[in-house]
């Protein structure tokens, strides 16, 4: 069988949703779409025997920092080395661009491969889940979000402005003058993240909007542990735990600013 690794385009997003969600995950086409626009040179697909079967991509933040996702490979294809080729070729496009920093969030499957490539653990990410709740509907805020976007690159550690206006244009976006928190639709529930906070009571206002206005199947919630307060925020607000995953980074050392990070983007984006 023929193997070709090549950029992943647009037409291939109905084979990566497939992917995606034989893995379980809670990506939408418009997620991938998301990423194809973000980073069209930075999306591969490894094709055998006429379709894609195995996925990887690279969102780069400047070269600052690249962050690696979407590592999927067709169950079918699994044990055949495609997810080892796709990786190579991610970072080689990481090394071609003059990136200093790589992270990504690593299953327990995936670990092994990402220390086989010289990555070392950052720190735990944990996906929270709370069933659909009944509360009330809030408006998501139409305010001018310049300052939210000042404070994102200095909790965060990079610049993802372009990322913040997608996401504000899949989804709805609740602030105050000291926390904002995006939300957008998933393939199997809502998705709450990323909120940055200069503290823990002003991240409870925006989280408390967000979630009650939750869609019906539910909300998924990616924090860091680190954040004390998100996880009491968290457990207070009825989420609980779901899948534990860990933060590994390679080349320089590139801390984000934990305690004013409430909730994270996404696995595959940081």
């Amino acid at each position: 069988m023929s193997e070709t690794i090549r950029t992943l385009t647009v037409d291939d997003v109905p084979a990566a949703v497939q992917l995606s969600t034989l893995a379980g995950w809670n990506q939408t086409a418009r997620d991938w779409r998301l990423l194809l626009d973000l980073s069209p040179d930075g999306c591969f697909a490894l094709e055998a025997g006429g379709r894609v079967v195995a996925t990887a991509s690279l969102l780069g933040y400047g070269n600052r920092l690249g962050w690696i996702g979407m590592v999927l490979t067709h169950p079918e294809c699994r044990h055949r080395g495609f997810a080892k080729q796709l990786f190579g070729r991610v970072l080689d496009h990481a090394d071609s661009l003059g990136i200093k920093t790589l992270k990504l969030d690593a299953t327990d499957q995936g670990q092994p491969l990402y220390e086989s490539y010289s990555f070392k653990p950052e720190q735990p990410v944990e996906r929270w889940f709370r069933p659909a709740s009944k509360d009330s509907e809030h408006p998501g805020s139409n305010v001018d979000c310049s300052d939210c976007l000042d404070r994102d690159t200095n909790a965060f550690g990079a610049d993802r402005t372009r990322l913040l206006q997608k996401l504000r244009q899949q989804g709805k976006l609740f602030t105050n003058p000291d926390a904002y928190v995006l939300t957008r639709p998933g393939r199997v529930s809502a998705y709450l993240g990323p909120c940055v906070a200069r503290g823990r009571e002003a991240a409870r206002d925006v989280l408390v909007q967000a979630v009650s206005d939750s869609e019906t199947n539910g909300t998924f919630w990616d924090l860091l542990p680190s954040n004390r307060g998100a996880v009491e925020l968290a457990g207070e607000l009825g989420f609980s735990p779901q899948r534990h995953l860990v933060r590994m980074f390679r080349g320089e050392e590139l801390r984000s600013r934990d305690e004013l990070i409430y909730a994270i983007a996404g696995f595959e984006l940081g």
